[in-house]
């Protein structure tokens, strides 16, 4: 392999896709930058069917039903889900879709109040330096 190629679970991964459903000679093959700038400028059919219908790689099912991996995980989800299967949990919303997608909400929020306080220390600290 060469510095100018990709394993292809590298490149599922780039191209936002679950590697078991990509096809044979996609999952046995190395990936150059090339062939994947040229997937992504103009997707092969199976690529727009994967994007559009799935099955999607966790972190996508997981941002589409605005929960984190851990909250798919301690509900039983494991696996990869077809867009069908994502649009039927939004619509039933059960009850731990709902706590897991609050929680997810507050968890985020305090990430920004951390980084935003973090950034505010930066600041004074950069302006204490500079007056110095």
């Amino acid at each position: 392999m060469s510095s100018q190629s990709m394993k292809p679970a590298t490149a599922a991964k780039k191209l936002d896709v679950y590697l078991p459903a990509t096809p044979v000679e996609f999952r046995e093959n190395f990936i150059t930058r090339s062939e994947l700038m040229a997937l992504q400028a103009d997707p092969p059919e199976w690529l727009r069917e994967l994007r559009a219908n799935g099955p999607h790689p966790r972190n996508l099912v997981a941002g589409r039903l605005g929960v984190s991996n851990s909250g798919l995980t301690r509900n039983g989800i494991t696996g990869a889900l077809t867009t069908d299967e994502i649009k039927a949990l939004l619509d039933e919303m059960p009850e731990w879709l709902v706590a897991e997608r609050a929680q997810h909400v507050e968890v985020l929020r305090e990430q920004r109040r951390i980084r935003s306080l973090h950034a505010d220390r930066r600041r004074a600290r950069e302006q204490a330096e500079a007056d110095e």
